[in-house]
């Protein structure tokens, strides 16, 4: 995916990462069958099986929301993941023959999650897809009415996260570095492409850490609702991602178990 008109350079720098993610999630699967063909088609998505997901093996796709193009998609791009059900429908559209290697969607999803590292790195290409798409649904809007949602870019020593507000976005840092902290005391660190509060998001509860910015750092936000939309839509994602993080908190308490225990033999 690659927005339409300017952007930052923090968005370049998530697009080129996001870029070659597929290819590796799909690494060692068989296409389904023969790859299919269009001329040209207005709206690709009600042209495709359901059951599949595909490759854009050759061509250009425009992504247009409200008739207006804010996105394109390119070969190598993945198509055919459900979208965020809390943003617009977006279509996608070509004047110009597309080539497209289709994958059975079951296949897809048993094969990325049979590993580990291929559910944490689906994980984060679903997460930053929805970002840009956000991002380029955004600049639709008039200024006034933007949100804070999207890119932004933070100070060092900036609070991302307070210890025991409520959850209301998830975070992703892109480019940086930040560290976490229980009740005043440093108990780990986040590095790029860290999932930020994603547990208080899915329990309803309290953040149960502090999040401070080390350095300069870029960080994309992704609303409550459309993270929730976005586990909701394949629970695998979900799972995937609770698995992720019982390792981080378990890694955690082990670190605040240790503080106290130094804390109490001073």
């Amino acid at each position: 995916m690659y927005l339409l008109g300017e952007q930052p350079a923090y968005a370049d720098a998530l697009i080129n990462r996001l870029q070659n993610i597929p290819a590796r999630l799909l690494e060692g699967l068989t296409p389904c069958g023969p790859s299919l063909a269009f001329s040209a088609v207005e709206d690709l998505g009600a042209a495709l099986p359901g059951d599949q997901l595909f490759i854009l093996q050759k061509g250009l796709l425009h992504g247009c929301v409200d008739n207006r193009a804010l996105f394109y998609l390119h070969e190598g791009d993945l198509i055919g993941l459900r979208q965020d059900m809390e943003l617009p429908r977006c279509r996608l559209r070509s004047d110009n023959p597309l080539t497209l290697t289709p994958y059975q969607r079951s296949a897809v999803f048993r094969h990325i999650y049979a590993d580990p590292q291929r559910s944490e790195l689906f994980l984060q290409y679903m997460a930053g897809q929805t970002a840009l798409l956000s991002d380029a649904i955004a600049r639709l809007k008039q200024p006034e009415f933007r949100s804070t949602n999207g890119f932004q870019r933070v100070s060092s020593g900036e609070v991302l996260i307070r210890q025991g507000d409520e959850a209301d976005h998830v975070f992703v840092i892109i480019e940086g570095h930040a560290e976490a902290f229980v009740d005043g005391q440093k108990v780990g660190d986040v590095p790029k492409d860290e999932i930020i509060g994603a547990m208080a998001v899915f329990t309803g509860e309290r953040r149960n850490a502090s999040i401070v910015s080390s350095e300069p750092s870029t960080i994309m936000r992704i609303p409550k609702d459309q993270f929730m939309s976005l586990a909701q839509s394949n629970p695998k994602i979900a799972g995937s991602l609770i698995e992720s993080m019982a390792r981080r908190i378990d890694l955690l308490n082990k670190q605040v178990t240790q503080l106290t225990a130094q804390k109490t033999t001073n």
